[in-house]
């Protein structure tokens, strides 16, 4: 058992993680040991975080700090590609804008970049998109949430999305089979209540989902429940 000074002496001497020569398989690991806590004892500016995160690594910039997100599961990455198909095909029928999954969003004033498992921007507001970020709010963000994003997406993303106004915050959560959707009334965001088991965006006009369609294994087909969507909208 080491001892209070000795214990003191190691962690002086730790170094902080050198993400910049990190393995990527270094940085998963770091990232399931951190479980979404930010990375000790580093600092970046954005241009810096810009510069080292490439495709292959999960990460967001909060105010100088990195936060590491390890690689999800299989049942989130088929949950995350069934919606972003979905909505997809929804939005594209009616010219609604566009539909993009794990990019960057930008939020200049909060000094953040984050990266919502899935946000859609409307056709009048397609000027923010760039090459791989979107600057500024989406009109619309869904996350599902992972085991380590229970306090990111339920606390610290719902007041940046808020705060920077978008318009309808969904979240998503296989863990306790839950999905709650929030609606921006002013500048506060209002829960959208479920009527008969259904949840209606307020973003997405005629748009809906049953919560219990996405526990289920497999999921339903795409075409099947976007013609169910459309039937109901006639």
């Amino acid at each position: 058992m080491p001892t209070a000074t000795q214990s003191i002496r190691r962690s002086k001497t730790r170094r902080k993680p050198d993400l910049r020569h990190m393995s990527l398989d270094e940085i998963y690991d770091l990232a399931e040991q951190l479980q979404g806590r930010p990375v000790p004892g580093v600092r970046m500016s954005e241009d810096e975080f810009e510069a080292w995160c490439d495709e292959d690594v999960r990460a967001e910039w909060v105010d100088g700090e990195v936060i590491l997100m390890p690689p999800v599961s299989d049942e989130h990455d088929d949950l995350d590609l069934w919606l972003s198909t979905l909505i997809r095909m929804f939005i594209e029928e009616q010219d609604l804008g566009v539909i993009r999954h794990n990019i960057f969003v930008r939020f200049a004033s909060q000094r953040r970049r984050r990266v919502p498992d899935l946000l859609f921007v409307a056709r009048n507001r397609l000027e923010l998109l760039r090459p791989t970020y979107l600057d500024g709010a989406p009109d619309l963000v869904m996350e599902i949430i992972s085991t380590d994003s229970q306090s990111r997406d339920r606390r610290e993303k719902y007041r940046e999305y808020e705060r920077a106004r978008v318009r309808e915050y969904w979240i998503i959560d296989p863990l306790s089979k839950t999905a709650e959707a929030y609606r921006l009334e002013g500048k506060k965001f209002h829960l959208i209540l479920e009527r008969e088991d259904i949840l209606h965006s307020s973003v997405l006009k005629n748009f809906w989902l049953r919560p219990d369609w996405l526990w289920r294994k497999p999921l339903p087909k795409v075409a099947t429940v976007l013609k169910q969507i459309r039937t109901a909208a006639r």
